[in-house]
């Protein structure tokens, strides 16, 4: 479902339809894709093929190359007069997200009202200055700061006099997402997130998907094109799903072999273009993309780190969060979000120079608490930190993440300023995990001794006739391996029940 602002003929919208919402070929779509919303009335008549027209809902790709023209863009926003403030954030982030693919935000529109107008979701009045600032701006798009329905679109796009496309919020998210994955698991993810979103939006009338009338003479076959598409799209997500699912198991695998290895994880999370991907590089030389834009990369990358007392831990970056992503996007990246899930501790990353940094780390654990995330030692660390953030507003971030109960580090990425300290605090946290234990192995089972060694840490050990006495400092997830072996196992680690 990715989205052309340039105006094509219909006979290039059908072609783009087919491509599956991710600008490349399904082979179960045809270039008889249905036209999702299409005007019942216009479908009756001929087409100029040399004529251009406004392209649907779904069709072509926004981040298209090589287009000379600047996508410019006009914004628009509902909301009941208690919610203007977020309102108004809420519209800076979408200019940014259009931004991200390459557009320019040359107007905004905004109307207070407590509930969206069913139709047009704005109001008569608010239409008619939509319409008369696309053309004094020259705009190419108008976009939604709320969802929009197909019937909302099309009786939108028709109140525009001006050719104009129009879009929601959640489909400018779903294509960037669609350009920035780089691996074969996000284009999946990204596929599936576009067609569950696309799908329960397809509609149709007209000659060629004749409905049931009501009079005599009037039955016909019944939305046949419309049916068969629907079902092809079905078969698709099914698809999709089977194969995320076999990759799913394979990421499981590999989590099952770095749990063997006793290796902390850290899942570094939180608010997009907050510096994660920058604070790995510098932290590890991961050498992953890392760009000042929202949502530069979505594909999970895992380095070791070693800590300053020479201890190892795995770092892994994670997609970014969002204010309202879109509800197919978080159950699409399952398995990547599956990460911070998985993860023995948390570092979320939070840009110090944002003024709507309060709300983002609200958002940001907002959606650990969706994930089953929360509850793990944690450590916020305010990023961007050179960017003239002054003493002041530092001491209310440290006092914030205080009342969380959360420890908290103030650094620079870029200049590397209080990347000691991080490497500090995350030491401090892996050893608050570890203790010292004492293991009674029979002579029998002398493999274990190897085991010992390979996840626990400063291990002594002494043989006498009995068995092998040994002492050692492992976390929870070691000594569960070795718990049969612990003395008094139960009170050292006791149940977290």
């Amino acid at each position: 479902m990715s989205i052309n602002f340039e105006n094509t003929e219909k006979n290039e919208n059908e072609n783009n339809a087919a491509r599956g919402m991710k600008g490349e070929p399904l082979a179960s779509l045809s270039d008889e894709y249905t036209e999702y919303t299409e005007n019942a009335e216009n479908e009756d008549a001929e087409v100029d093929e040399s004529s251009e027209k406004k392209a649907p809902r779904g069709k072509g790709e926004l981040h298209e190359t090589g287009v000379e023209k600047e996508k410019r863009g006009i914004t628009v926003s509902v909301y009941p007069k208690s919610m203007e403030a977020e309102a108004m954030l809420s519209l800076d982030e979408l200019e940014c997200l259009f931004y991200t693919v390459g557009g320019v935000c040359v107007g905004r529109v905004t109307q207070v009202r407590d509930a969206p107008e069913g139709k047009t979701c704005v109001g008569k009045g608010k239409l008619c200055e939509i319409s008369a600032l696309c053309d004094a701006a020259d705009a190419d798009i108008v976009i939604f700061d709320t969802e929009l329905s197909p019937v909302q679109i099309r009786e939108i796009e028709k109140a525009i006099e001006k050719d104009v496309s129009v879009i929601d919020r959640s489909m400018l998210i779903l294509d960037i997402f669609a350009s920035r994955a780089n691996s074969a698991e996000g284009r999946l993810q990204v596929e599936l997130a576009q067609l569950k979103y696309t799908s329960p939006r397809i509609i149709g009338k007209g000659r060629d998907m004749s409905r049931l009338g009501g009079g005599v003479g009037t039955r016909g076959p019944g939305e046949t094109k419309l049916e068969i598409d629907r079902r092809r799209l079905k078969d698709r997500v099914a698809a999709l799903e089977n194969e995320l699912e076999r990759i799913d198991n394979v990421r499981t695998t590999m989590r099952r072999q770095r749990e063997r290895d006793g290796i902390p994880k850290c899942a570094i999370v939180g608010y997009t273009n907050a510096g994660k991907s920058t604070l790995l590089n510098l932290l590890t030389d991961a050498g992953i993309l890392a760009e000042d834009k929202l949502f530069a990369t979505l594909d999970a990358t895992t380095r070791r780190y070693t800590l300053p007392g020479g201890a190892k831990i795995l770092l892994t970056d994670t997609v970014g969060f969002i204010r309202r992503l879109p509800h197919h996007l978080i159950k699409a990246f399952k398995s990547t979000l599956d990460e911070a899930v998985f993860a023995d501790m948390l570092m979320i990353v939070a840009d110090a120079s944002d003024p709507d940094l309060v709300s983002q780390l609200n958002v940001t654990h907002s959606t650990l608490a969706e994930l089953g995330a929360l509850g793990k030692p944690t450590v916020v660390v305010f990023n961007k930190c050179d960017r003239a953030v002054d003493r002041d507003t530092l001491l209310g971030l440290k006092a914030l993440a205080s009342d969380a109960d959360e420890k908290c580090v103030f650094i620079s990425a870029i200049t590397g300023d209080g990347v000691d300290t991080l490497a500090k605090c995350l030491e401090e946290m892996t050893t608050a995990q570890k203790k010292r234990v004492e293991l009674e192995i029979p002579h029998s089972d002398s493999k274990v001794v190897n085991t010992v060694y390979r996840i626990c840490d400063n291990v002594d050990v002494s043989y006498n006739e009995n068995g092998i006495s040994l002492s050692a400092v492992c976390d929870r997830k070691s000594a569960g391996q070795l718990s049969k072996y612990i003395k008094n196992y139960d009170i050292l680690f006791p149940s977290e029940e």
